[in-house]
Parts: C-alpha cells; structure tokens; sequence
C-alpha cells in the first residue's frame, strides 16, 4: 500500500511542472507606427533570448529574439500579421495582428 501511494505522490510531483510554465506574450500597438510584445512564462521566469517572429501570409518578416525585460519593438507591418514567440515544444504564443491592443 505505501508503495502505491509513494508511486501516486511521485506522479503527481512530476507533472506539476508540466501545468506552472505556461508561455504568455502581450502585444501593444504604440500608436507610433510600432508594436511591442512582453513574454514571459507563468511561474514569473522571463522570456529573454527567447525566439520571436512576426509572420505575414505565412512567410517571417521580421524576427529576433526578446531582450533582458522580455520585449521586443517592431516597426508595424502593413496589413494583417501574426506575433509569434516560440520557446519550445509546448511554449509558443501567436498574436494575431487584430488582437493587439491600440
């Protein structure tokens, strides 16, 4: 019986971290012509280094990567895009350009 039980609690510790570091990214339009996206994952840690991209029809136009605060400023493409920050299997993020608040 104490095994079952050990072998339950140890199950349930390992998948804990699957659930507390979900990827989060907000983008904002700056009203200057620019747009700034800040990542970052749910159990606080930051997105910096992380991989960003903004797509339009399917292809990269820009990409880099999140600076120390977890931002990354864009010039605002014309037309529909999408902002994407990808740090993984499991932790990727897209903005459609239409979310983006003004």
């Amino acid at each position: 019986m104490k095994k079952i039980l050990f072998s339950s609690a140890l199950v349930a510790l390992v998948s804990l971290p699957a659930f507390a570091h979900t990827a989060l990214m907000s983008c904002i339009d700056n009203g200057d012509g620019s747009v700034t996206c800040e990542a970052g994952f749910s159990d606080g840690s930051s997105a910096s280094g992380v991989e960003f991209k903004v797509l339009q029809n399917g292809k990269v136009i820009i990409e880099g990567k999140f600076d120390k605060d977890s931002m990354y400023t864009f010039k605002k493409p014309e037309g529909e895009y999408k902002a994407r920050m990808f740090a993984g299997e499991g932790h990727e993020v897209i903005v459609d350009s239409k979310d983006i608040s003004k």
